[in-house]
């Protein structure tokens, strides 16, 4: 098979497309022939050396594939159409190895490229949602709301009767958002007045930028209101101090820690209620360019590879 491998930190251009051996499943686990692999900014920050975790070199990249299976000890689940994660690594790959018991089938009604791109940022915006108890009439604003987990953000706020306000950096992803009631791009030295002449105080805010823009964004929420960090695509996480919340009357949260049920539970929530934006598409040769895209901060919503 053909395979994605990184062998060294660097650049985009060391991921390289090499001929690879078959996995060969173990006990317990199925083999899927890829059609699809869901990608993350995280996975941009384990190539370059970065990830918040301890990395070891050689590894094919990627957590989360969608295809068919061709190899189980129980015949029913060959030929079924599945999402599943990875285990960390392994899905830039035509075939993977993987737990049985992780599968998630496809719906009929579920096209595989959504249910790939719902995989994990569906799970992630719904418990986002669920963390912060959204109501009717909440003042949310959602950074980064032109990705691929704030384009879902956005349309939970807004089926939960709240007063959406989309902050993205760029004035092309400000085209690029629908469903928000206010678009600010975060890029301009005014948009904290942008927000606060639109909507005045916030209620809740979806943190998955960092750095000075989470700082503002805290800035803009009221008393009684709640902010979520759940990423820091700037390199920077929020640095919102406790006390300064606590004098504030803010909510500090972040995002659940799920068991397996429950982020599979999540993820048939996100199949039912949410559609993906797939805002670019790459041949798996191509990965390289696809964490170009990410990195540059051009990509709209999900990027997927296409194997």
């Amino acid at each position: 098979m053909r395979a994605v491998w990184l062998r060294e930190f660097g650049g985009p251009e060391v991921l390289v497309e090499e001929a690879t051996p078959d996995p060969a499943p173990g006990p317990g686990q199925v083999v899927i022939a890829v059609a699809l692999v869901n990608t993350t900014f995280v996975e941009t920050q384990v190539r370059a050396g970065r990830a918040p975790w301890p990395v070891r070199l050689p590894i094919i990249p990627g957590n989360g594939v969608g295809g068919i299976v061709t190899e189980s000890a129980d015949p029913a689940l060959v030929g079924a159409t599945v999402v599943t994660g990875t285990g960390g690594s392994g899905a830039y790959a035509e075939r993977v190895a993987v737990n049985a018991d992780e599968l998630i089938a496809v719906p009929p009604d579920i096209p595989l490229d959504h249910a790939v791109a719902l995989l994990a940022d569906g799970r992630t915006a719904t418990m986002l949602a669920d963390a912060v108890g959204l109501r009717a009439g909440d003042r949310v604003l959602v950074e980064a709301a032109a990705g691929g987990v704030g384009t879902l953000l956005v349309q939970l706020a807004r089926a939960a009767g709240a007063v959406v306000v989309a902050a993205v950096g760029g004035s092309h992803k400000v085209a690029a958002v629908t469903g928000a009631d206010v678009v600010v791009d975060y890029r301009s030295d005014d948009w904290a007045d942008q927000v606060r002449t639109a909507v005045g105080a916030l209620d809740v805010v979806f943190d998955g930028v960092g750095g000075t823009i989470a700082r503002t964004a805290f800035s803009l929420v009221a008393a009684g209101g709640r902010m979520i960090s759940y990423g820091a695509s700037c390199g920077e996480r929020a640095g919102i101090q406790a006390s300064d919340a606590a004098d504030h009357g803010v909510a500090l949260l972040g995002l659940p820690r799920p068991t397996t049920a429950e982020a599979r539970a999540c993820t048939l929530r996100a199949f039912g209620s949410l559609v993906p934006v797939i805002g670019q598409r790459f041949p798996l040769a191509r990965a390289s360019d696809a964490h170009a895209a990410i990195e540059s901060r051009s990509t709209i919503g999900k990027t997927l590879l296409e194997v």
